[in-house]
Formats: C-alpha cells, sequence, structure tokens
C-alpha cells in the first residue's frame, strides 16, 4: 500500500470514529441526561407560556414520595431560572409548606389541563402553614420567590415538561 493509501485509509478510518463518538454539540448534550450536583435529581427543561411569551427553565424532577417530600428543604440557592417540579400522578388536591426551607419560593400548582391554577407567591421560609391548591392538580412548580410576578407569569398559563 502507498503512503497515500494509507494516509487516505486512515483518514476514512479516523472520520468514521469520529462519526461514531459522542459528540459535544448542542443536538448531542440537549438528549443528555442532566442531574443537579446537589439533589442528584434529573433536570428537565419545562417552559411556561404566558399569552405569546415563553419563559424557559430548568428544573429539577421530584417523582418519589421520598423527593417529594425533602423537595427544596435545606437549600440557600437557586437560579433565577431553576426549579423544582413535582408530578402528581394521579392529580389530587395539593397543599405545600415551607418546613426547614430556607429560601422564598413561589409554588405553582398546575391544574389537570396544564394550566396554572393558583400561585403561593413569595411563601415564607420556615412557615408550616399549608399552601393549598384550587382543585386538583398534575403537578406543582416550586421557582424562588418573586419570579412569577417579575415574568408576569399567571393564572391561566400554560406549563410544559
Amino acid at each position: 500500500m502507498t503512503h497515500r493509501k494509507l494516509a487516505m485509509a486512515l483518514t476514512a478510518i479516523a472520520l468514521g470514529l469520529a462519526a461514531c463518538s459522542p459528540g459535544t454539540g448542542e443536538a448531542r448534550s440537549s438528549q443528555a441526561v442532566s442531574v443537579h450536583p446537589v439533589s442528584g435529581l434529573k433536570v428537565v427543561p419545562l417552559t411556561v407560556t404566558h399569552g405569546s411569551v415563553r419563559h424557559s427553565f430548568r428544573v429539577e424532577v421530584a417523582a418519589s414520595p421520598q423527593e417529594q417530600a425533602r423537595g427544596l428543604m435545606f437549600r440557600t440557592t437557586m437560579g433565577a431560572d431553576e426549579g423544582m417540579i413535582f408530578p402528581m400522578s394521579p392529580p389530587r388536591g395539593a397543599s405545600f409548606w415551607m418546613r426547614n426551607t430556607v429560601i422564598p419560593l413561589d409554588i405553582i400548582f398546575v391544574g389537570v389541563d396544564g394550566r396554572i391554577t393558583n400561585i403561593a407567591a413569595n411563601a415564607i421560609p420556615y412557615d408550616e402553614r399549608p399552601l393549598s391548591s384550587v382543585g386538583e392538580v398534575k403537578a406543582v412548580l416550586e421557582l424562588n420567590g418573586g419570579r412569577a410576578a417579575q415574568l408576569g407569569i399567571a393564572p391561566g398559563d400554560k406549563v410544559e415538561w
């Protein structure tokens, strides 16, 4: 085999291997499962649509009863476009409290139709009074306290994740 043919063969092999290897491009990374570094929970994209405006968040999924019981307890910070979603299957009435929760939260109740039913805005850290949904919900979304008002998020807005 000549040097030229050998070089071409090696180039073809290298290109083939590069095509098969995991990339660092956005398309590849958006498919990767993301895990929160503090909670270890799965992180997924979530959008809230308010009129023609879509707000994008990255939220931790508190899926199990144990994960939901802990929620954001003991956390001292959360990014502006981060949050936590608590899926409810089957849908049901939900009440949340702020026991051992250090940061103020907006507790957003998502009805069975995927629309916000009500918001317990700026829930007070450590307060143990129940904050309840209006009717049955399929999920509860927690954002930093005041974030919903800042973005104009209101009952009736669509939540998708």
